[in-house]
């Protein structure tokens, strides 16, 4: 009788042990996010579902889209997680994403004018990001400037050497941004604004956190970034501020459940929990400071927190286009980084000698100087591709290699760094003719 309660006590210890296993174990995402904005969710994700841990691998946006595919035979993750809406559309589109409801309930349909989650159900938003400029309070002051509010103040002479922006290649939030200028601007004006701010640029960074690290630091005064980078620095007490210029969006930020996920029910109570009460009141911490999606939580937020429920120049936001960012994504990267990344220094001496020029014709005002001015802004501007043909086919075909870039490729970014070198030292020597005429 006691060998037999004996065993029904180890069978029933068994039974419990093998449903804790199968309710538990490890919860695997890819994220770009830093360990500033996923140690409090881990946190509190672990301490809300016993038995799951949260593992948390760091990739940038772009890296962990091709992370996620290249390993999809043998696949180890069970979420991914990052800003970019295009990023779940890649995914999306090549069937590395499930299906799932969420239990939670009662969350909007739409932030400002874009939707919250995909309609198909294979990501959801759980919080909104907006983009624009960062600045240090200090900085501005004593180089005697004033707060830039517009992507165009960033091309203003006053600004040359004081901005920092992330490569887009490297950095989905930035991509974002980029985008974001080229819809809301239209190609050909889009690039001529990013080109004209380029010329004033202090540096490039690899990672999006170098720019607000940058600006936080005052290494330098301005910063393009996402709006959660300002919102932290300033509630960990640094000297910043943020606008959001007239061009710009609100996007939700985005988890998916990665197809054939290993352990499906743990990805499931992490997405849950993300959207919970206790989730988006987890955004709203110091180090975090994003945009909770429930807009109940907006109760509980600091003072002059910005509401995008409620703050009208929210619904008068750019409603970003995530299609057309998916189609040309590898191009706009791609042109960004070798019209203006890697030719910065070609691109800084035009701008410098175009600001020179202008600055003497202020003075001076003569009629072929300042026509080799525009001369030397419109080859500036010049671009090697048109909007049609960054979403062509042929184009896309090119971008299709992954790690190992196609000959195409290769081919055409050598013709793009080539076109941008030209066209830079002609400008340059445009505007030193200009000025010569003026002096």
């Amino acid at each position: 009788m006691l060998k037999s309660i004996a065993a029904t006590m180890l069978m029933s210890a068994a039974m419990i042990i093998t449903a804790s296993a199968q309710n538990g174990g490890k919860v695997t995402v890819v994220t770009s996010f830093s360990k500033d904005v996923t140690d409090p969710f881990k946190a509190g994700f672990e301490a809300n579902n016993p038995g799951f841990t949260l593992d948390v691998q760091n990739k940038s946006t772009s890296s962990g889209v091709k992370y996620v595919d290249e390993t999809k035979s043998n696949n180890q993750v069970d979420l991914f997680w990052a800003s970019a809406p295009d990023a779940f559309e890649v995914l999306k589109g090549r069937n590395l994403l499930s299906k799932f409801t969420p239990s939670v309930t009662g969350l909007p349909d739409k932030v400002g004018s874009y939707p919250v989650n995909d309609p198909d159900s294979y990501y959801f938003g759980f919080a909104a990001s907006g983009y624009g400029i960062m600045s240090n309070d200090r900085y501005l002051e004593a180089n005697n400037l004033t707060k830039p509010v517009e992507w165009s103040d960033l091309a203003k002479p006053e600004y040359y050497d004081h901005v920092a922006i992330a490569a887009p290649s490297r950095s989905g939030t930035t991509h974002l941004t980029i985008e974001t200028i080229l819809q809301g601007e239209g190609w050909d004006q889009g690039w001529t604004t990013l080109k004209n701010i380029g010329g004033n640029l202090q540096q490039v960074t690899e990672r999006s956190y170098g720019v607000p690290d940058a600006v936080n630091s005052g290494q330098t005064g301005i910063g393009i970034v996402i709006d959660f980078f300002a919102f932290s620095a300033q509630a960990s007490g640094f000297p910043v501020s943020f606008s959001y210029p007239s061009v710009t969006t609100v996007v939700p930020a985005n988890i998916g459940v990665v197809a054939n996920a290993p352990n499906q029910a743990g990805a499931e109570a992490f997405v849950n929990y993300l959207l919970s009460e206790k989730g988006q009141a987890v955004l709203l911490e110091p180090a975090i400071r994003r945009l909770p999606i429930n807009p109940a939580s907006y109760a509980n937020a600091p003072e002059g927190f910005p509401n995008p429920f409620k703050d009208a120049r929210f619904q008068t936001m750019l409603v970003f286009d995530s299609e057309t960012s998916k189609n040309r994504t590898d191009a706009v990267d791609a042109l960004y980084d070798q019209l203006i990344s890697f030719q910065l220094d070609n691109l800084k001496a035009a701008t410098r000698a175009i600001h020179a020029a202008e600055k003497a014709l202020a003075a001076n005002e003569q009629a072929p100087a300042r026509a080799l001015v525009n001369e030397a802004r419109a080859l500036v501007a010049a671009m090697p591709v048109s909007a049609d043909e960054a979403v062509s086919q042929q184009l896309r075909d090119a971008f299709s290699g992954g790690k190992e870039k196609t000959a195409r490729q290769a081919e055409l970014e050598q013709q793009w760094a080539a076109f941008a070198k030209e066209k830079y030292s002609a400008a340059k020597a445009k505007a030193e003719e200009a000025l010569a005429l003026v002096n």
